[in-house]
């Protein structure tokens, strides 16, 4: 028997909303903070840190290098719109046993779509209390309306390639007049090394890579990251 389920959200202020889960919206989490401190200390077994997302405009939290990793992806999908680490402390009474639960990230997209990650490595999903612990906190999210995701990890070379795109998400890193110039010239269709060479005019190419690289973390322009990022790449402009 499933009772009533609340959340408790960390203010900026150190203070605390607690409200039904029923009645938690996309607002509730503006401004908040994650609700355990991260912090790195020396021998810790976890790798965790801050990551500045071009997202948020600002750090997240993550407590692994498996978390970073969806981060990472979280950040260069164009869809999502907002990320929240550590969002909140789930409460539910469950067959008449009391429950918490603080997942990993919550996601929203561009449709008010909301997501709730927790990351697990694929080993761990082999204990019957880690999977027994995810499921029921996954069935009081989703009976709220919210999609669950359970995460292990994704392809390697889709990884690494995000990895290296991040290296130009922030605003500022090209100038925004090379950025523009790139995207007003590059053909639909290309190879990278073609739209360098033809960016850069008598220059090295590598001059005007920047600017191409800044596009594709941008999602202005795509390609196929399933294979090692190259002048082979195709690129294509986005609709």
């Amino acid at each position: 028997m499933l009772e009533d389920p609340l959340v408790s959200i960390r203010r900026e202020d150190g203070s605390l909303n607690e409200l039904r889960l029923a009645d938690a919206r996309l607002s509730d989490f503006t401004g908040s903070e994650p609700w355990r401190k991260v912090r790195s200390v020396h021998g810790q077994a976890h790798y965790s840190g801050t990551y500045a997302s071009s997202t948020m405009r600002g750090p997240v939290v993550y407590e692994s290098r498996l978390e970073l990793a969806r981060l990472l992806l979280a950040d260069f999908d164009p869809e999502i719109k907002a990320i929240y680490a550590q969002p909140c402390l789930l409460m539910a009474r469950i067959e008449g046993r009391a429950r918490r639960h603080v997942p990993d990230f919550l996601l929203v997209t561009r449709a008010d779509v909301v997501r709730v990650v927790n990351v697990k490595p694929a080993d761990r999903l082999e204990d019957p209390k880690v999977r027994e612990a995810l499921a029921w906190a996954g069935d009081v999210f989703s009976q709220r309306g919210w999609d669950y995701e359970i995460w292990s990890g994704a392809d390697p070379v889709v990884l690494a390639n995000v990895r290296f795109l991040a290296a130009y998400r922030r605003a500022g890193v090209v100038p925004l007049e090379e950025v523009e110039r790139a995207w007003e010239t590059v053909h639909d269709g290309e190879r990278l090394a073609e739209a360098e060479r033809r960016l850069a005019g008598g220059n090295p190419p590598h001059v005007a890579r920047p600017a191409v690289l800044s596009l594709l973390w941008s999602g202005r322009l795509i390609t196929d990251l399933s294979r090692p990022l190259g002048g082979d790449s195709v690129l294509r402009r986005s609709a």
